[in-house]
C-alpha cells in the first residue's frame, strides 16, 4: 500500500501592529492532535481498497492517502520604534498540526500474518506523519528567527511588507522540505516495508 501524504498549504503569519519599547523576542507555540478514521476489510487487498476509499483527501490533488497531517501556521508580529526607524519588537509563531491516522476495526479478529502486516504498516504511517509535524516545527522556529533577523525600515509600512515577503519565503521553504520528504519516502517504501516486516518477524521468533 503506497504511502505518501502532502501537507495542506499553510496560512501566512498574521500581523498585529504595536509600538512597545524593548528588545526583540520570540515565542513559538506548538499544538498537536490526533484524529482517526475507521476502515474495514478482511484481507490485505480489502484493506488496501478501504484505505484508498476512506483515507483523508488532499485538497490539492483530490487523491486519498492512508494518513495525513494538516498544518496551520499563525501568530503575530509587533514593531518598536528604534532610532527613529521601525523594527521588529516581538515575533510569535503558532503552529497547529492535526495528524489523521487509520484504525482497523477488525484488528482483534485478524490472523497472525495479516495482523503483522497491518501493525507494520500502521506504525510506518504514524512515523511518517509525525515526521511531517516535526518538519513543520523546525520551520516555525526558523520563521521566528528570520523575522527577528530583519533589519529596521524607515517606516512600519515598509517593515510590514518585508515581514510579508519573509513569511511567504519561509512557507515556501517549508512546503519544499515537506515535498522532498514525501518523495524520499515514496521511493523507499517497498524496501522499508520489507525491512520492517523482517524485523518484526525476527522479533516474534525471538520472543517464543
Amino acid at each position: 500500500m503506497h504511502r505518501v501524504s502532502v501537507p495542506l498549504k499553510v496560512a501566512l503569519v498574521a500581523l498585529l501592529i504595536g509600538l512597545p519599547l524593548g528588545s526583540a523576542a520570540a515565542e513559538t507555540v506548538f499544538s498537536k492532535s490526533f484524529t482517526y478514521f475507521s476502515i474495514g476489510g478482511r484481507t490485505a487487498a480489502e484493506l488496501d481498497k478501504a484505505l484508498a476509499a476512506a483515507g483523508p483527501q488532499m485538497a490539492s490533488t483530490g487523491a486519498r492517502h492512508p494518513g495525513a497531517t494538516r498544518i496551520k501556521f499563525g501568530g503575530s508580529i509587533t514593531y518598536v520604534s528604534r532610532g527613529g526607524r521601525c523594527a521588529i519588537g516581538t515575533a510569535r509563531v503558532t503552529l497547529n498540526t492535526r495528524i489523521i491516522l487509520p484504525r482497523w476495526k477488525y484488528r482483534k479478529q485478524a490472523g497472525r500474518d495479516l495482523a503483522l502486516v497491518w501493525d507494520t504498516l500502521a506504525s510506518d504511517i504514524k512515523r511518517h506523519e509525525e515526521r511531517h509535524a516535526e518538519i513543520a516545527r523546525n520551520h516555525a522556529r526558523q520563521m521566528e528567527k528570520a523575522f527577528l533577523a530583519l533589519k529596521p525600515e524607515a517606516d512600519c509600512e515598509r517593515m510590514q511588507a518585508k515581514v510579508a515577503r519573509t513569511s511567504a519565503d519561509e512557507v515556501e521553504k517549508h512546503d519544499k522540505d515537506q515535498a522532498r520528504f514525501d518523495r524520499t519516502e515514496a521511493a523507499n517504501f517497498d524496501r522499508r516495508m520489507i525491512r520492517l516486516l523482517q524485523y518484526r518477524l525476527e522479533s516474534l521468533k525471538g520472543g517464543r
